[in-house]
């Protein structure tokens, strides 16, 4: 049986506009027993965890990064001093009673000297060059992931007892416990004693737990803590509070007047998304929703009165049609091609484990007789290395990587009658060529791959095709 209560996620970006979230999110006019119920993971503020890991676009190294790359002393605690900086100033910025900020930064120094501490010890063993410290920096990696997450949990809590509501930190990340517990009981153990209709517990997305939240989940670590929270208390809805509208393309793309908003979609639709890189929600994360029927709710932080999309397990559209045109910008064809392979088994496989070795993400394949070829969300470089390791196993092999672009068409149910043609119609009319296309027979994608210089026309030509051209019926409306 369903509880009564939402679980709700709040992304880095909405942390980050601290009024916003307070006015339109965590408070948003409610009084009394209104302010309860609910359960908010939080996200570090936006930009917390580039400072402390590394940045996730730039690659511009935080204090992780500099303490492997084992710069001397200087270098981490260079980055671990702008990691102090940018915590303090956030506080300041968001504080207006003088002792909550007094608390809020000595929380914030109390962590930050604990790990740095560690760090210290770590990097005096280093120096001796016969310790191997290859595990200890997956540790190190874990420590440095939760402190951002336990300084916006920490001061959010603060914030909104300064309001006078009964909000608790919820501390998950286990930050000073050497017995890491899984992360099921990690929750469980943390949510116990809490009376839901009375305290409005303010959660670390980060969760400390045996099994590695970053090493399993990378970035989308707080998502999965979300999801597990949400399952295990049995939510009646999960809801995920971003900058933006899960919308029908990107409305810097498309423009935001033909951009709309996607009322309702099912989990399927979410799990494409994800693949090509656009999560609505971690996939991982979104499994253990739809496993125990919890409808995932995104909403728009910044508009307050929307509901935003509703995602459910067995939503089809009333009539078949396109929700969303996105894709990937740069992606890479691996084309291997073996005039041996024909009915011989093993050369899929090991293409797999290449690909695995080296992190390339799988997009999408196609095969025929004598001739495998991968679409992949990775680099050059990567593709480099893994046709050399190829090479090394198939020298006889003609093996080529090709830098695409793929659009996809995605939808509950995109069984329309001659969408395939009316898409082609459409790229061809925008003077766009095809390389190869995916259908698959579920009927929720189909995948053109193009030139990467065609990316954008692609996507405004069959946006225009097959969403503005529906005048936004069905469940679709403008996004804001």
């Amino acid at each position: 049986m369903r509880g009564s209560h939402s679980v709700e996620k709040v992304g880095g970006t909405s942390m980050a506009s601290t009024a916003t979230l307070f006015d339109n999110v965590l408070i948003a006019g409610r009084k009394g027993i209104d302010l309860y119920n609910r359960i908010f993971v939080v996200s570090a503020y936006a930009g917390m965890t580039d400072l402390l890991l590394e940045h996730k676009k730039s690659g511009r190294p935080g204090v992780y990064a500099r303490f492997v790359a084992d710069e001397g002393a200087d270098g981490w605690r260079d980055a671990m001093a702008e990691v102090r900086r940018a915590m303090h100033d956030r506080n300041a910025e968001m504080f207006a009673r003088s002792e909550s900020l007094q608390d809020a930064d000595a929380f914030v120094d109390l962590r930050i000297d604990t790990v740095s501490t560690c760090l210290d010890d770590l990097a005096r063993l280093r120096s001796h060059g016969r310790f191997c410290l290859r595990e200890q920096l997956v540790t190190v990696r874990e420590l440095l992931a939760g402190l951002g997450e336990a300084h916006s949990a920490h001061s959010t809590a603060l914030l909104l007892r300064d309001r006078g509501v009964n909000a608790r930190f919820v501390d998950l990340t286990l930050w000073d416990q050497q017995d890491m517990l899984d992360l099921d009981e990690c929750i469980v153990g943390a949510l116990k004693t809490i009376d839901l209709s009375t305290t409005l517990p303010i959660v670390t997305g980060y969760a400390g737990c045996a099994e590695g939240m970053v090493r399993r989940y990378a970035r989308g670590y707080s998502e999965m803590t979300f999801s597990r929270i949400a399952v295990l208390t049995k939510a009646r809805e999960a809801i995920i509070h971003k900058e933006f509208h899960l919308s029908s393309a990107d409305p810097k793309l498309v423009g935001a007047s033909k951009a709309r908003k996607i009322g309702r979609t099912n989990y399927d639709v979410a799990d494409q998304l994800a693949n090509l890189g656009m999560e609505a929600i971690h996939p991982g994360a979104g499994r253990g929703l739809r496993q125990t029927e919890i409808p995932l709710r995104v909403r728009n932080t910044f508009d307050r009165e929307d509901e935003g999309t509703l995602i459910c397990g067995d939503y089809v559209s009333d009539t078949p049609r396109v929700e969303i045109v996105t894709g990937i910008r740069n992606a890479q064809a691996l084309q291997f091609f073996e005039q041996d392979m024909v009915g011989v088994k093993g050369y899929d496989a090991a293409i797999l484990e290449a690909l695995t070795r080296h992190g390339a993400w799988i997009v999408s394949k196609s095969s025929n007789a004598n001739t495998i070829t991968h679409y992949l969300s990775t680099d050059a470089a990567t593709m480099t290395r893994v046709i050399d390791d190829l090479h090394a196993r198939y020298p006889d092999a003609s093996i080529s990587a090709h830098p695409v672009a793929m659009v996809s068409v995605i939808g509950s149910d995109i069984s329309r009658p001659a969408l395939v043609a009316d898409a082609l119609a459409a790229l061809a009319d925008a003077g766009i060529n095809i390389v190869a296309m995916q259908h698959q027979i579920r009927n929720v994608d189909v995948q053109f791959i193009v030139d990467v210089d065609k990316f954008e026309s692609a996507i405004k030509a069959l946006h225009g095709a097959f969403v503005e051209a529906d005048g936004g019926k069905a469940e679709t409306q403008r996004a804001a």
